[in-house]
């Protein structure tokens, strides 16, 4: 049985992460920079949007959403809008590099244990429930619901598996209750305009994402780990435990979460036994190529082949999560004669992907050891979270964006100072993150009450940087640099 631990750094104005750790190892981070996401249009926020444009060549239809934020919309969805109309729509899928958000005006309010529907007839219970007899009691309860409110749809969600009806009642109180909310204001409001933001990354990943029971939850911010609590013991019927964390040692730095996401931006993973993956991702797949590298303890060939295999799935299977790769994947396994080898490797593939909440499908393993698998894509991978492509190869290789570096520096300059009386900072870095850091200097001052200056060194790559105080040097802090 798994040890889960969700670990949330919460601390940051600028950065919120939350972190998944299955028997100490990190298998799934949720980031979102909050000063983006303030003003963007984030998946499952609700708008009282005005039509702007109708493009009926196309089915297409674009939104104003406030903000400057324009939207894309399915006519099919909503037949006869005009522009100048105003209607409520939801975020269903959020923007892009070279795409607007796209919206809905199929509203869905997603609870812990059910989804509720406004102006709907659906009905329905979670796919991935088998058990018959509980999907029998689950759809009574749909049903019973359904009656009750005839205008609204309802879809019991997979964690409501085991739970009592009386407790789906009080879910479903409280979605009818912020669906009033959401009309109020729609009523009292102008488009364009924000009716409803979602839950808080952390709020998000307890309702969403976490499947099964949680051992842990460590929290390093007040005011979150309050709401986590009173989460928990409104959703959460085996109480976790929540704690405070509120250690010198940064959050993330203390249980070795860095690191692992550093690791999780390289090309090159090894594995326990030596041997290694090499993991490219491009816009139409990603291809995942297994090399035996060191490994040659299997008593013959045969057995080294089936054995790196088989370890290798495993953790490709950790890494789409990690990475939270989708799409079309390819892996190119280590090539195997024997048909008893492939079937067993295919077997222990799926079982290992099948952990994964989103259930990658995957296909036969061809002569040449190529197995393709589809997994959907539902959020953005870490690495277009974290990563930029590098201008100064014309884009064929990439670096670690500047925001992000900033964030690293300042969890350093915050680790000193709950240890140190300096009345004021330098900060020596390259040129191009010391311009990039100005915009952040105000805010670090207001929040450590010191006085916090920086040096540009130009021979310094844009990984690394020093932190001075009062003459004394804390020591010289490079980051490991990307390779592309």
């Amino acid at each position: 049985m798994k040890n889960v631990k969700i670990i949330a750094n919460l601390l940051e104005h600028e950065q919120s992460r939350v972190a998944v750790l299955e028997n100490g190892r990190l298998s799934e981070i949720f980031i979102e920079f909050n000063e983006a996401s303030s003003s963007r249009a984030n998946q499952g926020d609700i708008f009282k949007a005005r039509v702007e444009t109708v493009l009926p060549a196309i089915s297409a239809a674009f939104l104003t959403l406030g903000n400057k934020s324009n939207a894309f919309m399915f006519t099919g969805d909503a037949p006869g809008i005009k522009p100048g109309n105003e209607l409520i729509v939801q975020v269903i899928k959020n923007a892009t590099k070279k795409k607007s958000p796209k919206v809905t005006p199929n509203i869905s309010l997603p609870g812990r244990w059910l989804v509720l529907l406004p102006d709907s007839q659906e009905l329905g219970v979670s796919r991935r429930i088998n058990d018959p007899s509980e999907r029998k009691r689950l759809k009574d309860i749909a049903d019973t619901l359904k009656s009750e409110l005839p205008s609204f749809g309802v879809i019991i969600r997979t964690a409501a598996e085991g739970i009592p009806e009386d407790l789906l009642r009080s879910d479903l109180a409280s979605l009818l209750t912020l669906w009033n909310d959401i009309n109020t204001k729609s009523s009292a409001s102008k488009a364009p305009c924000i009716l409803y933001r979602d839950n808080g990354i952390l709020g998000r990943v307890l309702r969403d994402e976490v499947s099964g029971s949680i051992d842990e939850i460590i929290i390093d911010c007040h005011q979150n780990f309050r709401d986590a609590e009173n989460f928990i013991e409104r959703f959460y019927p085996e109480r976790p435990n929540v704690t405070l964390y509120e250690g010198v040692t940064p959050l993330f730095e203390f249980f070795g979460i860095e690191d692992e996401i550093s690791a999780a931006l390289e090309r090159k993973v090894w594995l326990k036994s030596g041997a290694y993956l090499v993991i490219d991702q491009t816009e139409a797949l990603t291809v995942i190529d297994v090399n035996t590298g060191k490994f040659t303890t299997a008593p013959d060939m045969r057995h080294t082949i089936l054995s790196t295999n088989k370890e290798a799935a495993g953790e490709i299977a950790r890494q789409l999560r990690l990475r939270e790769i989708g799409g079309i994947v390819i892996v190119d396994f280590i090539d195997m004669d024997n048909d008893n080898d492939r079937n067993e490797l295919l077997h222990h593939f799926g079982q290992a992907l099948s952990h994964d909440r989103l259930k990658p499908r995957i296909f036969s393993l061809t002569q040449l050891g190529l197995v393709e698998l589809t997994r959907k894509r539902e959020r953005p991978d870490l690495k277009s979270i974290l990563t930029r492509p590098c201008h100064a190869c014309g884009d064929n290789g990439f670096v670690e964006r500047e925001e992000n570096i900033a964030l690293t520096i300042k969890r350093f300059i915050r680790k000193v100072i709950n240890s140190n009386n300096a009345e004021a900072f330098v900060i020596q870095a390259s040129s191009c993150m010391t311009s990039f850091m100005k915009n952040y200097l105000e805010g670090w001052q207001d929040e450590f009450g010191r006085k916090i200056f920086i040096e540009p060194v130009p021979e310094f790559p844009r990984r690394k940087f020093r932190l001075k105080y009062q003459g004394s040097l804390e020591g010289m802090n490079e980051l490991p640099t990307l390779k592309a």
